[in-house]
């Protein structure tokens, strides 16, 4: 009998097999665009069912924008973006950081921080009643180091992990403050809908890996980042909720602290042209307690490779992780100097196997 999307999910997730091998979707506006275009997909529903993809639904709350807030054109956090243009797309890029000059704990907690009082979580209620069960339902994100960065400024905010720690404190205090009351609340809007529709999958997040190498030291990221990574991981757990987890790149030392600790579920993506991320060597020392999502390489493979270097890839992946449990799709978003061959492929590929 054929699966369901979320069947195939939760199957994994169960530890057992599904019908087939489950793929997810990974995307830049501009490649879903023509994507829609160039497949003759009316919407992106009918896109995913045209290449099979089990990809995720999301749900969340609405933000409703307070009267004290002094930059209409700033998010909740205070962060006013650009868009940037690169050639072939376009990305959000932070223009103004309201923490950059911050130089004392007394000033970060003077700060206009957001408030989990000012969203309406019953639209997570009301979508949940009115799906239909076929796709998981993925609610919240926490990834506090990149929203640091965002409010500090990159450089200054690795700056003050080693050289500034009390603001650090202070101002990844104040992120999970707030988090973890907003994804109390996002979650609790998920319970007990008479739908049976329920939040499946959250994101417990830090990008810590870079293309050679980890983006802080072990000891670094044990004192200012676990011990709220663990946290927010057993709140989600604590209403049922499968924690998946995404850091780009080199990221192989965090693993055991990831897996053993906060108790992820899922490992995405999987960069295996970086160092230390082959997938024969982690498919051997943890395929057995994780789900790899994601894999296909979209920095060459993808983007510059053939129709038939993809097929290969995709095979040989299969390969790979023969023994193991696998969500099929790109390593992170397709670019838009991706062929829309190479992308159909990689998803006809997967669903012939």
């Amino acid at each position: 009998m054929e699966m369901t999307p979320r069947q195939r999910w939760l199957a994994l997730l169960e530890g057992k097999s599904a019908d087939r091998i489950p793929t997810d979707y990974q995307a830049t506006d501009e490649v879903t665009t023509r994507l829609l275009r160039d497949l003759d997909c009316n919407n992106e529903e009918a896109l995913w069912r045209r290449l099979h993809i089990d990809c995720r639904r999301f749900v969340e709350p609405r933000w409703q924008r307070p009267d004290d807030c002094k930059d209409p054109e700033a998010d909740m956090w205070g962060v006013r973006f650009r868009l940037v243009d690169y050639g072939t797309g376009t990305y959000d890029e932070p223009e103004l950081k309201p923490l950059a000059q911050v130089e004392s704990v007394e000033q970060i907690h003077a700060h206009h921080w957001p408030d989990p009082d000012d969203f309406d979580y019953s639209v997570i209620s009301r979508a949940l009643e009115a799906d239909d069960g076929y796709r998981p339902i993925h609610a919240g994100c926490y990834e506090p180091f990149l929203l640091y960065g965002y409010l500090r400024g990159l450089e200054a905010a690795f700056e003050d992990l080693a050289l500034r720690p009390e603001l650090a404190d202070a101002i990844l205090g104040h992120i999970f403050d707030f988090y973890y009351e907003h994804h109390r609340r996002i979650f609790e809007a998920g319970s007990g809908v008479k739908s049976g529709a329920r939040i499946d999958l959250t994101w417990v997040a830090e990008d810590l890996g870079a293309q050679t190498g980890p983006l802080i030291s072990l000891p670094m990221y044990r004192r200012f980042l676990l011990p709220n990574q663990i946290k927010m991981a057993e709140l989600a757990r604590s209403f049922g909720i499968h924690v998946m987890y995404h850091t780009d790149g080199a990221a192989r030392i965090f693993l055991p602290d990831l897996i053993d600790r906060v108790g992820i579920e899922i490992l995405d993506p999987i960069q295996w042209r970086c160092p230390g991320m082959e997938r024969e060597a982690l498919v051997a020392e943890f395929g057995d307690r994780i789900i790899f999502h994601g894999s296909i390489d979209n920095q060459q493979t993808l983007a510059f490779g053939t129709v038939e270097d993809v097929v290969a890839e995709v095979r040989e992946s299969v390969e790979i992780y023969a023994d193991a449990r696998w969500i099929c799709g790109p390593c992170h978003n397709i670019q838009p100097v991706t062929p829309t061959e190479n992308i159909v492929a990689m998803y006809e590929t997967i669903h012939k196997v």
